[in-house]
């Protein structure tokens, strides 16, 4: 058995101080760390405070900058090379979310994933494949990889918000409605977001859709 790299992370909460009833992994995007986005874990835990927040560092240096982490090289960004790079990754992250679950005591409908660029590529590839679906996928200026596979290859259909910065100059603002339009013919619940004006990044807006779609999917049901 082929062993894989082992992730771990900057962490943050239960808040509450209690045992953790829900799971909540953000994926940072290239050149970055888990440090990128931990950040965005107190304000989340306002209104999740039983949350359990963890950023894992992704497995490689990163080859285009001095420091920094990525899920997998973006030096070739044709078709085969990116389906290469994220299949690459997926079991490495399978294995950190199963981990991380089981040493909570928690199921997949207790887990939603945040990427952020090429972690949204890497959480969407990855976890529409995993065999149960988690909460929810929220997905920051990415991309659907290899989406002619999507149909044949998906394996749950958690629900998916993705927000992306109309002036975008890394990853193409068309790349959302484009993975909108794939994930809905696969029979996903989308909900897409254009934010004008906005880059490669987060803004308020983005992150207030963010915590809306977390209170609904983890937030308490009674």
């Amino acid at each position: 058995m082929t062993s894989v790299p082992r992730l771990d992370g900057p962490r943050h909460g239960p808040a509450s101080g209690a045992p953790a009833t829900s799971l909540v992994v953000f994926l940072h995007g290239l050149g970055a760390d888990g440090n990128d986005l931990i950040s965005l874990a107190p304000m989340l835990a306002q209104m999740l405070p039983d949350a359990a927040f963890v950023a894992p560092d992704a497995p490689e240096p990163c080859d285009m900058a001095p420091m920094g982490r990525q899920w997998f090289s973006l030096q070739a960004r044709d078709g085969a090379s990116l389906l290469a790079g994220v299949s690459s990754a997926a079991p490495i992250l399978n294995a950190f979310l199963d981990q991380e679950l089981e040493n909570l005591g928690l199921g997949d409908d207790r887990l939603a994933v945040i990427g952020f660029s090429q972690g949204t590529m890497t959480a969407l590839y990855t976890c529409l494949r995993r065999p149960k679906p988690c909460a929810a996928i929220i997905g920051f200026s990415g991309a659907l990889i290899a989406p002619e596979r999507l149909a044949g290859e998906v394996k749950s259909r958690p629900p998916i918000l993705l927000v992306h910065g109309e002036a975008d100059p890394v990853v193409p603002f068309q790349a959302m409605p484009a993975a909108a339009q794939t994930l809905n013919l696969a029979g996903f619940d989308v909900s897409a977001h254009a934010r004008p004006g906005l880059g490669h990044g987060i803004d308020p807006e983005g992150l207030q859709l963010c915590a809306a779609m977390l209170s609904k999917t983890l937030g308490p049901t009674a």
